[in-house]
């Protein structure tokens, strides 16, 4: 590790459905040796926010009621974790979509289906690559 690199711990997934968690809970805790705050919902990720204390959040795109965007912007609208680094998870994957994403403030975005075995590394890399 670098001298004066931050080392990433902490993240906060956002995923609405219960499979997907379970899984990014396996590749991100035992795979990847994170600690791991999931929350079904943007509302329920708001809630946790400042007991959790995220490094990186990790949003899910289509979610009822309070979408991936619309999560990520309410946490920029607190001033505490405003420059939070976000990574949208999704999907929806065509050019334009991503362009959009990162437009809305996401720093990178994961396609699904992601490898469980290698989501780690992945996100160890856009981490490293924002230190």
């Amino acid at each position: 590790m670098t001298e004066g690199k931050l080392s990433l711990q902490r993240i906060m997934l956002v995923e609405d459905e219960e499979d997907i968690r379970a899984v990014a809970e396996l590749a991100l805790e035992a795979v990847g040796g994170f600690t791991l705050k999931t929350c079904a919902s943007g509302q329920v990720a708001l809630d946790q926010l400042a007991e959790f204390r995220p490094q990186l959040v990790l949003l899910d795109v289509m979610m009822p009621v309070m979408d991936g965007p619309s999560t990520l912007h309410a946490i920029r609208q607190t001033d505490e974790f405003a420059d939070v680094p976000a990574i949208f998870m999704t999907a929806k994957v065509q050019p334009d979509e991503v362009s959009q994403y990162l437009a809305e403030g996401a720093v990178a975005v994961i396609p699904k289906p992601f490898d469980p075995m290698t989501l780690s590394d992945r996100i160890r890399e856009i981490w490293d690559s924002l230190q």
